[in-house]
């Protein structure tokens, strides 16, 4: 008997059955459903009445796989005749606290409403995808009926992506916590908020929804740093014009931001970093590097690089220990930090005036309420909305149509903007995000939030970049997002990193700056990533797997990328005679960077966007206080991070080292040094 093709409303949607076609389809993320017509629809019904009533099984047990955010996710069902009589998923390959306990409730989801398609869980869409996709794959085998997969288009996402703030009854709040300052999120910025807070004297609570708390970025961008200071002499290049840097940052954002927000962090973020200095001497597992380059200044590009990077090392006396958290841990425990982890944020607590007293919070263990009093205040550093794809969808639809998925990145959900906004805070009046183009994609594959993909830390050395019609199509050096933003202007937002067998010299010629930079800066200071790693894995891995093509001609890598041959065998060479010529008279890049693809064997990869995280969020005044729309604050409320907004629009400025990480970082101090203080 043929399978039929059944409506949502009348049965289920989602992959045709079959691990084989899973494979071929790339098992999707964050599947959409259609809205069907209601032709279709009645077609639909037609078709599902004569396949005969629904729910009706063939009794067994049935598997299937999709990927998740690390990997495979695999759900098991057991059906009788009429009904699923148990649901099994192990996504043990997801992160614990996020994605397994997602697993847990999708379980009961699932099983309670007889169907795969129950609502995701929040903060976990991409794990709850893989499990509705995998179920749905399940029913069909179990069903015998083909199963559609609808949409295919990006879709806005939910018009009421904010939504109300949970009603909590009193009796249901079981436990009661009081402290003076109170942190809510414990990653790059709250760690400094809870040191801070604890050194000048204030009771600290760290409030975290995972089991331990995440890690910090490693890259922190400072101003007039005791460090940058003594390189001055030696490199007088490294000096910063503060008013330079105001106006450039202003531009990036194209003018939706705040200049003094901006400005606290050109004044105080040196203090920042000398007190982070100062505690990794003393402790001396690790040290602070300053990353000192700012490119070639004989042949500077269209865009300027400024040295504000640094970064912690770990030094001989670490052995093991690869994270400065443990650091940070020993700070904490010796001011008496108090810690209530595994603990996720529902709402935040207002008296009658609106003032913030605290939060309400739900163990993750046992799901009880917990009122937290905070008598001094509550600083919100809880991240910004990345993982929510209702938020990014209806806020930033150009991101997801440009990101790859990799198990890398910002792992928050927007709950701690949504309580903000709950309690009356502003939003960013457009979006931000920093996103880098270090995604591949599969030669058959194009970029979009549903593309699972590989992390490609080479994408971002300015080589020959070509579009899916084999055509340059701007200059490939600059910042990160410029290229990105280059990208989307292209069919199907999707571009190909074009290399030869001379990239390593190239690299190091191309004398990058901050992250990307593959050789020591130019003070001595070691990059992040070193050259030899990143080429040994893209060799053990993405040629292996399919994802980097290597070929003797560029003909057959041409047609290895999947993209005109004629067109792309022409661009090459206009490109070399470029090289040769020492001008780029299409584009304007750099004459330093400007090398040929002309030594065999050739390399090419299709690229997308890396998204880390979003960068708009709740607005605040130079004190961190969240403000509401008419610019009045909401007394008791204070945040960092990226649930913040006013430092960035429109594109990141990854040219200043670690701004990001070093905006929270200062923030986060400046806040609970004033909380302390009250």
């Amino acid at each position: 008997m043929s399978k039929n093709q059944i409506s949502r409303r009348t049965f289920i949607k989602g992959l045709a059955a079959g691990a084989a076609s899973v494979a071929t389809l790339g098992v999707l993320q964050g599947v959409e459903y259609s809205v069907k017509s209601k032709a279709e629809e009645k077609a639909a019904a037609e078709a599902a009445e004569a396949a005969g009533p629904a729910g009706s099984f063939t009794p067994g047990t049935y598997s299937a796989s999709a990927r998740g955010i690390n990997g495979d996710v695999t759900v098991t069902m057991t059906f009788n005749e009429t009904n699923i009589t148990d649901v099994q998923i192990d996504a043990s390959g997801e992160t614990p606290d996020i994605g397994g306990a997602a697993a847990e409730e999708m379980q009961k989801k699932i099983l309670e409403a007889q169907t795969y398609d129950v609502d995701a869980v929040s903060g976990a869409t991409v794990t709850c995808d893989a499990i509705k996709t995998a179920a749905a794959d399940c029913i069909s085998q179990a069903s015998g009926e083909e199963i559609v997969l609808g949409g295919g288009e990006e879709t806005a996402g939910s018009s009421d992506w904010l939504g109300t703030a949970p009603e909590i009854a009193e009796e249901e709040i079981t436990e009661t916590l009081d402290t003076e300052v109170l942190v809510v999120g414990c990653g790059t910025g709250g760690w400094i908020a809870a040191m801070t807070a604890a050194e000048e004297g204030a009771k600290v609570l760290v409030v975290e929804k995972r089991e331990t708390a995440t890690g910090i970025r490693h890259d922190i961008g400072a101003i007039d740093s005791k460090l940058q200071k003594a390189s001055f002499a030696q490199f007088p290049q490294f000096e910063i014009n503060k008013m330079e840097a105001l106006q450039e940052i202003v531009r990036y954002g194209a003018g939706y931001v705040d200049s003094n927000l901006i400005k606290v962090w050109i004044n105080e973020s040196a203090e920042l970093v000398d007190w982070l200095t100062d505690m990794f001497d003393k402790d001396g597992r690790f040290r602070m590097d300053f990353e000192g380059g700012v490119g070639n200044i004989d042949d500077p590009g269209r865009d300027k690089g400024y040295a504000t990077g640094h970064s912690p090392n770990k030094t001989d006396k670490a052995g093991d220990d690869d994270t400065t958290e443990s650091v940070f841990q020993d700070v904490c425990d010796e001011h008496g930090v108090e810690w209530k982890l595994s603990t996720a944020l529902v709402k935040l607590d207002q008296d009658e005036s609106g003032k913030v007293t605290g939060i309400i919070a739900q163990d993750q263990n046992d799901q009880h309420y917990i009122r937290v009093n905070a008598s001094k205040g509550v600083i919100m550093a809880a991240g910004g909305y990345a993982t929510n794809t209702d938020m990014m969808l209806a806020l930033q639809p150009m991101t997801m149509a440009m990101k790859i998925n990799v198990p890398m990145g910002s792992t928050c959900d927007g709950s701690g903007i949504k309580a903000m906004m709950w309690a009356g805070a502003a939003l960013d009046p457009t979006h931000a995000s920093m996103m880098f183009n270090r995604c591949s994609c599969l030669p058959t594959e194009t970029a979009g939030y549903k593309t699972n993909g590989k992390w490609f830390w080479f994408g971002e050395q300015p080589f020959l970049k070509v579009n899916l019609n084999g055509e340059r199509f701007c200059n490939e050096s600059g910042p990160y997002e410029f290229m990105l933003h280059s990208m989307y202007m292209q069919p199907y937002h999707t571009y190909c990193d074009i290399f030869d067998s001379n990239s390593k010299a190239y690299a190091e010629q191309f004398d990058e700056v901050g992250c990307c930079r593959l050789f020591p800066f130019d003070n001595g200071a070691p990059s992040n990533r070193d050259f030899d790693s990143v080429w040994e894995q893209m060799m053990n891995e993405h040629v292996e797997e399919g994802y980097l093509v290597k070929a003797d001609t560029l003909e057959e890598l041409a047609e290895g990328l999947n993209i005109p041959v004629e067109n792309f065998v022409a661009t090459v060479e206009r490109y070399n005679e470029l090289c040769k010529k020492g001008v780029d008279e299409d584009y304007g890049k750099e004459q330093h960077r400007m090398t040929p693809v002309d030594q065999a064997p050739f390399f090419g990869i299709r690229t997308g966007a890396w998204h880390l995280t979003t960068l708009n969020g709740c607005r605040i005044n130079t004190d961190m206080q969240v403000i509401r729309e008419d610019g009045t604050v909401i007394e008791g409320l204070y945040a960092t991070g990226d649930c913040t907004g006013g430092f960035f629009a429109t594109t990141y400025p990854n040219l200043f080292t670690g701004l990001a990480c070093g905006r929270t970082m200062t923030f986060a101090r400046h806040a609970a040094k004033l909380l302390a203080a009250k």
